[in-house]
């Protein structure tokens, strides 16, 4: 566009037609991610402005397997600091409190190397498999480009839910099937007590889409504030598999966070302002692996997010107490003192392409009751108390809007402690 024959068209024509391909890798051979896009010079250089605002200048940066560009921005130049309420902010230097570990038999059961041998292990990320890591003093941030911004709605969707009804308020009305096409299948806490934080390990898998831009995930909401108004307060993290947000289908470690029942505040990962990153090895919204395979070994990803006692900060916690980062407590209005409801489960887009119910896949695409192996899991429940100890959350119940399409069933033993299956395959002959 620099060159003086752009320049000339410019003057000709207001709207020069840009046509950009967005192709990427994708591991599912049902989906087609090749669209041919034609963009507007004005828009592009909106998308352009927005992603430099966005990606920090790198101090190094570091080629993922899979295609990502993982950048190592220096901790103070990343882009929560950019936030209108964190300008005065200090970024923590001090660890958080961890909370208390109540020793009880799963907690003994679930430390057995055994027991971890036979599941699998941890999955970690897909950067890391070429040994690089970012330098001391700074975090690795996935770079977004302007193809990852061509598959959103719109730039101001981008990196952004869907407003939609709470979870929470369809709790004592089961019948209602999906706010704007999203289904769930979850456990939530029932007692009226404050909520500091909770814990759980989620097994991840790759389950199929259908449409670009639907999605699967598997994640842990900590709640508070009004659930059928403006105001509720979120904080979440899990995995996903979103072809429309990373532009494949394989499934990554995200964040989310909202002060605002996902008006106009907050955004997955570090697509705007507001988590502030402290770990220099670990990726928001990187790939994750490896990943479980059907009747073989099963990898999960154990998170943790709760409330530090001293300066109230919310941190999430990674695998075996690895410390990701924060989100400062300035964000929020109700969690800026504690949380009222922790959910955990699965959640998919339903766009009824075809005027059918959708093929994608929740957790790995099986029901509930074929068990380990087969369904996906989330296992030992556990919420953060005022004390800021960690214990097994037995009050809980579960909800799935549509059981013949996604289901879930839970239960306890002393090994996985408060757990559940959960998923199903979507349309079928019973979910039409």
């Amino acid at each position: 566009m620099g060159r003086k024959k752009g320049f000339f068209h410019l003057l000709l024509l207001p709207l020069i037609l840009f046509t950009f391909c967005t192709k990427s890798l994708a591991q599912s051979s049902t989906l087609n991610y090749t669209k041919y896009t034609q963009v507007s010079s004005l828009r592009l250089a909106r998308i352009q402005k927005h992603l430099d605002k966005i990606n920090k200048p790198p101090v190094f940066t570091i080629q993922s397997p899979d295609g990502d560009f993982i950048d190592c921005v220096h901790n103070r130049k990343q882009p929560a600091l950019d936030h209108p309420l964190l300008k005065n902010h200090k970024i923590q230097r001090v660890p958080p409190e961890m909370p208390k570990m109540i020793k009880t038999d799963a907690v003994r059961e679930r430390n057995s190397s055994e027991n971890e041998r036979l599941r699998g292990g941890f999955a970690w990320q897909m950067w890391h498999q070429k040994g690089q890591k970012c330098p001391k003093g700074t975090v690795p941030i996935r770079r977004s480009t302007v193809h990852d911004v061509l598959r959103a709605k719109s730039l101001y969707h981008f990196g952004k839910k869907q407003s939609k009804i709470p979870l929470s308020a369809r709790v004592d009305a089961p019948d209602v099937q999906s706010g704007n096409g999203h289904e769930h299948a979850i456990a939530y806490t029932t007692s009226s007590q404050e909520i500091y934080g909770a814990k759980a390990t989620i097994n991840v898998w790759n389950p199929s889409i259908q449409v670009v831009n639907e999605f699967s995930l598997s994640q842990i909401w900590v709640l508070s504030g009004s659930f059928d108004g403006s105001d509720l307060n979120s904080i979440e993290a899990g995995w996903q598999v979103s072809p429309e947000l990373y532009g494949d289908s394989r499934p990554r470690l995200f964040t989310y966070w909202t002060s605002d029942a996902y008006q106009a505040t907050g955004c997955y990962n570090l697509l705007c302002s507001g988590f502030i990153q402290t770990n220099s090895r670990i990726a928001i919204g990187a790939a994750i692996n490896p990943v479980s395979l059907l009747n073989g070994n099963q990898y999960d990803i154990t998170i943790l997010i709760w409330k530090d006692p001293k300066l109230g900060n919310w941190w999430m916690g990674y695998g075996d107490n690895t410390l990701v980062g924060y989100w400062p407590t300035e964000l929020f209005t109700h969690l800026a003192n504690q949380a009222t409801m922790v959910e955990w489960g699965g959640e998919v887009v339903n766009s009824r392409p075809n005027n059918e119910h959708t093929s994608t896949q929740m957790g790995s695409g099986h029901f509930a009751e074929d068990g380990f192996g087969k369904a996906s899991y989330i296992r030992n429940l556990e919420i953060v108390d005022s004390d800021n100890s960690l214990s097994a959350s037995q009050d809980i119940s579960t909800l799935a809007e549509n059981t013949n399409c996604y289901n879930i069933k839970s239960s306890y033993n002393n090994e996985w402690g408060t757990h559940f299956y959960y998923g199903g395959p979507g349309k079928s002959p019973n979910c039409p």
